[in-house]
């Protein structure tokens, strides 16, 4: 029985070109897939700079300073001079001479008294070398003198003083009042100031003190002297 297809038909006549063929390729594939390099891949950071724009250098604005022209030269003096003549009369001034001549007469100058103009010299009461003498504290010595005065004084001031005024400027309690007066050197008070609670206060112990008598003034050196004394005053407030 005789085949019917044709034998341009038949397939399998090339087979070995076609296979050939095929090998070829995949062996050039294969190998340009062996041969193939791959590089990594890394991120590069280009830096750049960038670059101010040049300040523009401001240059200063110089005035040019003007000078003034000279001054004008000073006219030319006259050829010409004239002279004018002075008709009033200059009187002279004789200075006589201050020096004596021997015929003068010497008169005698009578001596100058100058006076002496004695200083105010304060000294304190617990170094003064002859205490103020109180009346009736004129025995014994400075020691004995000293304690005289001040207990004289102390009585006195109790006896003066109106303790009734703190109650009725409504204070309370224990009351203080410091006094400071002087004794001059003729030995009478003064100089008193007071410090209290209340102004009233500070004048009625200056209205006491002002009324001690005269002293015998304290003596430093043999000499007259002022003695400041100080005296504190303290009562207590009856509720």
């Amino acid at each position: 029985m005789e085949s019917k297809k044709s034998p341009k038909a038949d397939v399998g006549r090339n087979a070995s070109i076609y296979f050939a063929v095929g090998l070829a390729l995949m062996l050039y594939l294969t190998y340009s897939s062996i041969n193939h390099k791959t590089y990594e891949k890394k991120e590069i950071d280009i830096a750049y700079a960038e670059v101010d724009e040049e300040l523009e250098e401001e240059v200063p604005i110089t005035e040019q300073i003007q000078t003034p022209p000279p001054p004008p030269p000073p006219p030319a003096a006259p050829e010409v001079i004239e002279v004018v003549e002075d008709e009033e009369e200059v009187e002279e001034t004789v200075i006589e001479s201050s020096e004596s001549d021997q015929e003068d007469e010497i008169v005698e100058v009578e001596d100058v008294e100058v006076e002496e103009v004695e200083e105010d010299v304060e000294v304190p009461f617990a170094v003064i070398e002859n205490v103020p003498e109180y009346p009736g504290c004129n025995k014994g010595n400075n020691a004995k003198k000293k304690k005289c005065m001040s207990d004289k004084i102390t009585k006195f001031v109790q006896r003066n003083f109106n303790t009734d005024l703190a109650g009725d400027l409504g204070l309370s309690g224990r009351q203080r009042i410091n006094v400071i007066f002087k004794i001059d050197k003729t030995g009478k008070i003064t100089g008193i100031r007071s410090r209290a609670p209340h102004p009233r206060l500070e004048k009625e112990a200056a209205r006491v003190i002002n009324k001690l008598p005269k002293m015998k003034p304290g003596k430093q050196r043999g000499k007259a002297v002022t003695v400041p004394y100080s005296l504190p005053i303290i009562f207590q407030v009856q509720d």
